[in-house]
């Protein structure tokens, strides 16, 4: 028997009476029945931000979906409307870190995420056997500063033909160019440790570590052409002490790691992030 048919929509706004109750209105007129609702307003913007979850009277999702989509409008809001049916199919891109790589995977396959993975790319040859032991086709694509524009283009094109529509860097050590991003088109999440920029660039804990940091963390963020500056999907924080070496700390960086990336990956495909400018607002 089918799952059930829910749809969800991700809508902002200027904010006005009433909107909660328009919204509402609409889907009870069709007869719909909310299932989920939660709303939020920036007080300095003046910007309504709400998350709706609706089981359709009827199962013409595509039809419903451009009916709330041109309602929302006449309400001066933006829309994005998505199906409990389509099952969003993603990239993971991986260099020779394997910690993320290996905790996606094995949440994927045990059925916690909303969506699946088509294939991984790398720039090494590291876990082209992990890879090809999780089902998921390997591409390995190095990647030089005189080879950078031909691999990007390689990449795009093996995007394309699986279908991808969205990318997940779990530790993977190159910078995407701005170029590569607007012709890919599609939400793009990265990892990195929280030092940043605190700790840029090479060795990170240990730099963290000669400087006695109290606290590390990991943050879970859509990529964009300014390095390291997209909206922050999830961050988390663990306490170190004077008595936590090196290598404790790199330990616990990638637990963090790990749990901070499957949380922004969980809530991007159960559309639960909405991108308002150079922030989010998750609907957790």
């Amino acid at each position: 028997m089918p799952a059930p048919l829910t749809l969800v929509a991700l809508l902002h706004g200027p904010d006005r009476p009433g909107l909660v109750a328009r919204v509402a209105g609409w889907i009870f007129a069709r007869g719909g029945n909310i299932l989920h609702a939660d709303q939020h307003r920036d007080m300095e913007r003046e910007v309504f931000f709400q998350r709706v979850e609706w089981a359709p009277a009827h199962r013409a999702a595509a039809r419903e979906r451009r009916d709330f989509e041109a309602f929302a409008a006449t309400l001066g809001m933006t829309a994005r409307v998505a199906s409990s049916t389509h099952r969003p199919k993603g990239a993971l891109f991986v260099s020779r870190a394997d910690h993320c790589f290996h905790d996606l995977l094995l949440r994927w396959r045990a059925g916690e995420f909303a969506g699946d993975f088509g294939c991984v790319i790398s720039n090494h040859r590291d876990l082209a056997a992990a890879a090809r032991h999780y089902g998921l086709p390997f591409h390995h694509v190095p990647v030089t500063p005189r080879t950078k524009a031909a691999a990007e283009a390689r990449q795009l094109r093996i995007l394309r033909a699986a279908g991808a529509e969205f990318a997940v860097l779990a530790r993977y050590m190159q910078v995407l160019s701005p170029g590569f991003l607007k012709k890919f088109g599609r939400p793009v999440i990265n990892i990195h440790h929280s030092f940043l920029p605190a700790f840029a660039g090479a060795r990170p804990y240990h730099q963290a570590h000669e400087r006695g940091v109290k606290l590390i963390g990991a943050t879970a963020h859509y990529a964009t052409a300014a390095l390291d500056d997209g909206p922050i999907i999830q961050q988390d924080v663990a306490r170190v002490t004077h008595r936590h070496s090196v290598e404790d700390l790199v330990r616990k960086g990638r637990d963090l790691e790990k749990l901070v990336l499957a949380q922004a990956v969980r809530w991007h495909l159960d559309n639960r992030v909405l991108v308002y400018g150079r922030k989010t607002v998750v609907f957790d």
